[in-house]
Order: structure tokens, then C-alpha cells, then sequence
């Protein structure tokens, strides 16, 4: 049996993830996600285009828009198949919808596209495994956030491929880490967005987050959390109801809707407990007023979208905050190259030519995707693998995990280009 990889998106690059596979001679294409990127100016870039026509179905690996943004488009003039797990499905809306609220103007579908692609979504629980036309189906825990997903596809000729999205070999408040026994495939197609780098341990990254978080707050200083919406943000309020119970903790934006909705599905979440109490024993910020508020009251703890400081009401907070020596702006999430959040911790300003930021600046690798060394070793307990695709990493990312894998793990790699179609003999 012959396989064509066909890379639409993540192709030596982080984001807009998009991978179509089918048997040589099909004329039908299995789609691993459809998401979006931003360019310098934040517009959003699109995958490359492919026909609904040709599409067999869509799976979805999780709901961060660089997997799921651009999967509206499909539903203009077409209704192909999709399939998420439960919590991605009502998640995804959201995203989407604020995805359309900030930058509609640059994209080809707008909310109608939206309801027309929900209402075509099989939603399903994760284990799960189904039957789509004639190949099969499992899913598994990607470890990534709440109801992220891994694909293993099993064509009638017995050959498979394992599709991992975004993946992560620890546990963590939110979510349980994936798990490699009895995996097997004949290709992994795999992400390497950290293919260079392994992560400090979480333990010790929490508590120099807490004993700096500690050290403001007891000097009056208020303490800014910018982070992603979807994970981060309830990673860090689990994390302060775990270990500063008695903090003066707010929480804003689109976190507020999430943590409701990881209450809703507990089963997805791995310390729901932890969730509840932050609940219970934290303030949701409800209106400006609010806002306005806090920023006077010293020794306070704001955790609030956007995490890479491009929008959202971390933007307000910021200006208030940021000519005090005393406050701090502490950093938990991934900062793009072109974001503010890259900008502020390697230049001290928001913009070029901005204001200088006078309060503390940290950075903590709260990070949700596996090191290199994990993702080595996830490799390595793939049985029967022939070949890994390389997707979602930068190309030095991409080429330093893909020689590890080739010497450590003994399985041959490539890295395929925007738009190059793999051809793989099985």
C-alpha cells in the first residue's frame, strides 16, 4: 500500500496544523486538523486551500485556534464530515467566535460558517473508537489541554498512521500527560514545536512562580498573569487555589467562560478539585468597574487572556500597572516572535518606540507541549513504526528532534514543506 502525506499547514513552521493523508489511487483525503496563523501585522493566515469535495472527513485535534481556526472555511459551499472530542466541540465555538469578533475582516467565513460546521460535528468521548467509511478509528489523550485529542487511523490493508496534534508527557493540574503504552502505528506523524529543548521540571517551575508571586504581593505590589484563555489560565488559578488559598485572586475574559465549561465536564479535567476551589475562593471579574478597582488595591493577583499581551483585557490592566517598580507582569504562556509579550521581555517595551515598563517582568515555562527528550522517548514506544512526519516545529526545531529520533530511536524522519506531498510505501 502506497500513502500520500499531503501538508497543507505546520510544515517547518508553529501553527495553522494541517495535514491531509489517503491510499494511493483514493480520491478522498483524511484531514488532521485545519487551523490558522498570524502574520507580523496579526492577520490571520489560512492553511493551504483544499477542496471540500476531496475530503473523507475531518478530525480535529484539540480547540487552540492553530488546529481548529480555519475549519469554518470548508463549510461555505460544502458539509464535510468532522469529528472532536466533547469538551473540543463546545470550545471550539467560543474560540471561533472570538477568533470572528477580533479578526473577521480578514477571514473568507463568518459566524453562518460557523453553526453550519457545529452542527455537522460527531462529537465523541476520548477512547472511543469508531468506524468512518472504511478505515478505523481510535482516539487517545494528547496530554495537550482539556479533550485533546490523538488520531491512530487503520486503513482496511492493516496499515496505520497516529496523528498526535499538540501533545504532553507530564500531568498537570488540568490534564492527565499522554500515554505511550500499547501504542502502535506505521507512521507517527508527530509535532516538534520544543524538537530542541527539554522543559524544567513542572514542580520546580511552580514554586519559583509562587515564591515570586509571594514576593510582590507581600510588598503591596499587584501582580499581572497575562495567559492563554483555553488551559493556561486554569493551570494557574488550580495552581494559586492550591498554594496561596488566601490571595486576593481575579480572574478575567474569556478564562472566566473556560473554567465554567471545565466544570461542566469534569471527566476531562485532572484536578477538577482544584478548579472548584478557585471558584469558591476566588473573584470573577464581572465589568470595568471592576477593573478600574483593582488596579488601586495593592497586593492583588490578576490572572486574565491574552497571554502573549496581544489583546484582550490583560491590555487594560497593563496600562495601569506598568510604571510601578512594585508590580510585576509575570509571563506563563508562549511568546510568538512578533508578539508584545516577546517584545516587553527582551526590550522592556509593549511596541517600538513604547513607553518603557517600569514594573518587574518574569517568564515561567508553564508549557503544554512535551521537550524534545519526551517526544524522543514517546517515539521509542510506538511499536512497528516505519517512518516519522515531522510537523508544527520550526525547521532547526524539526531537524535537531529528527536526528535524535533517527539515532536514538532508530526510525527514519521527514520534514515536509507548506504544500510538498509526501509519498510513503508501506
Amino acid at each position: 500500500m502506497k500513502l500520500k502525506i499531503l501538508t497543507l499547514g505546520g510544515g517547518r513552521e508553529v501553527g495553522r496544523a494541517a495535514i491531509a493523508i489517503k491510499r494511493n489511487g483514493d480520491e478522498h483525503y483524511t484531514l488532521f486538523d485545519y487551523g490558522i496563523s498570524f502574520d507580523v501585522d496579526d492577520r490571520p493566515v489560512l492553511p493551504l486551500s483544499i477542496a471540500p469535495s476531496k475530503l473523507k472527513a475531518v478530525f480535529i485535534s484539540h480547540s487552540h485556534l492553530d488546529h481548529v481556526g480555519a475549519a469554518p472555511f470548508f463549510y461555505i459551499s460544502a458539509n464535510p464530515l468532522i469529528y472532536m472530542s466533547k469538551f473540543t466541540a463546545i470550545t471550539a465555538r467560543l474560540m471561533i467566535e472570538d477568533l470572528l469578533r477580533i479578526s473577521g475582516y480578514y477571514l473568507p467565513f463568518e459566524f453562518l460558517e460557523l453553526d453550519a460546521m457545529m452542527k455537522s460535528v460527531t462529537t465523541f468521548n476520548i477512547g472511543d473508537r469508531f468506524e468512518v467509511g472504511d478505515v478505523s478509528v481510535d482516539t487517545f489523550n494528547a496530554g495537550h489541554i482539556p479533550g485533546s485529542t490523538m488520531y491512530r487511523v487503520e486503513f482496511r490493508e492493516g496499515a496505520s498512521v497516529l496523528y498526535t496534534g499538540d501533545v504532553n508527557a507530564i500531568d498537570t493540574k488540568i490534564v492527565k500527560g499522554v500515554h505511550s503504552q500499547n501504542l502502535n502505528a506505521d507512521v507517527l506523524i508527530m509535532e516538534a514545536t520544543y524538537g530542541m529543548y527539554d522543559h524544567p521540571p513542572r514542580e520546580r517551575v511552580e514554586q519559583l512562580f509562587i515564591e515570586a508571586v509571594r514576593g510582590v504581593v507581600e510588598e503591596g505590589g499587584i501582580v499581572l498573569v497575562p495567559a492563554f484563555s483555553l488551559g493556561r489560565s486554569q493551570e494557574i488559578l488550580a495552581l494559586l487555589a492550591e498554594k496561596m488559598p488566601h490571595a486576593n485572586v481575579y480572574y478575567d475574559g474569556m478564562a472566566r467562560d473556560i473554567l465554567e465549561l471545565m466544570l461542566l465536564y469534569k471527566e476531562y479535567i485532572n484536578r477538577h478539585d482544584l478548579l472548584e476551589k478557585a471558584t469558591n475562593i476566588f473573584t470573577q471579574v464581572k465589568d470595568s468597574g471592576m477593573r478600574k478597582g483593582i488596579c488601586k488595591e495593592g497586593g492583588s493577583i490578576i490572572v486574565t487572556p491574552a497571554g502573549m499581551l496581544k489583546g484582550g483585557p490583560a491590555l487594560y490592566y497593563i496600562k495601569r500597572i506598568y510604571d510601578n517598580p512594585k508590580n510585576a507582569i509575570m509571563l506563563v504562556s508562549y511568546q510568538a516572535a512578533s508578539s508584545p509579550g516577546r517584545k516587553l521581555l527582551t526590550e522592556g517595551v509593549l511596541e517600538n518606540g513604547g513607553i518603557r515598563v517600569k514594573a518587574k517582568v518574569f517568564w515561567f515555562d508553564f508549557s503544554s507541549h512535551a521537550g524534545a527528550s519526551d517526544l524522543v522517548n514517546f517515539v521509542k514506544h510506538v511499536k512497528n513504526l516505519q517512518k516519522v512526519i515531522l510537523i508544527h516545529g520550526n525547521e532547526d526545531a524539526i531537524y535537531s528532534l529528527g536526528y535524535r529520533i533517527k539515532e536514538e530511536a532508530g526510525v527514519e524522519f521527514a520534514a515536509p514543506q507548506i504544500g510538498e506531498e509526501l509519498s510513503i510505501e508501506l
